[in-house]
């Protein structure tokens, strides 16, 4: 039985409805912080529609327009979390600046540690252009893995303390 749609919801719930690993939303609360589930004694979350909503709106940016978590948290402050949740509705307005863009702050050039590659003169491709080649399947895969890889090192990171202490 479907739950009326101002219910709160489970994490599991959420994630099951966005098809992703539940330790991903759990990231994403770390990373934006107008993500603010009510916990319950024993740490259960449990997210109001507005929460679900948000995390639509994230999912939608960064899996369905390709953004990376600092695009998100731009279009965050400069539109507000009002914008995020509504966007990922059809027909919603869209963000001001594309996924390309995500970056233009911050052109790093990526360097690649092999003698040969460096030696050429050609200049080294940005993040925004190397995203702008990869499909929008790749990019989702590659953000899913990212997401999963920050947080084995999260609990990686928390073991070494319980470790050392």
């Amino acid at each position: 039985m479907d739950k009326a749609p101002d219910a709160f919801r489970t994490i599991s719930e959420v994630a099951d409805d966005l098809k992703v690993p539940q330790h991903v939303l759990r990231f994403w609360e770390t990373r934006f912080s107008q993500i603010k589930p009510m916990k319950r004694a024993g740490g259960r979350r449990y997210y109001r529609p507005d929460d679900v909503d948000l995390l639509r709106g994230i999912h939608h940016l960064l899996y369905g327009e390709g953004y990376t978590i600092r695009g998100v948290q731009r279009i965050l402050r400069d539109q507000g979390p009002k914008f995020v949740q509504s966007v990922w509705q059809p027909g919603a307005e869209q963000p001001m600046h594309g996924p390309v863009d995500d970056d233009a702050d911050h052109p790093e050039e990526i360097v690649v540690d092999d003698p040969v590659a460096n030696a050429s003169p050609r200049p080294q491709a940005t993040p925004a252009a190397i995203r702008a080649q990869i499909s929008r399947e790749d990019l989702r895969r590659l953000q899913a893995t990212l997401f999963e890889l920050s947080e084995c090192r999260r609990l990686l990171d928390g073991a070494l303390q319980k470790a050392d202490e």
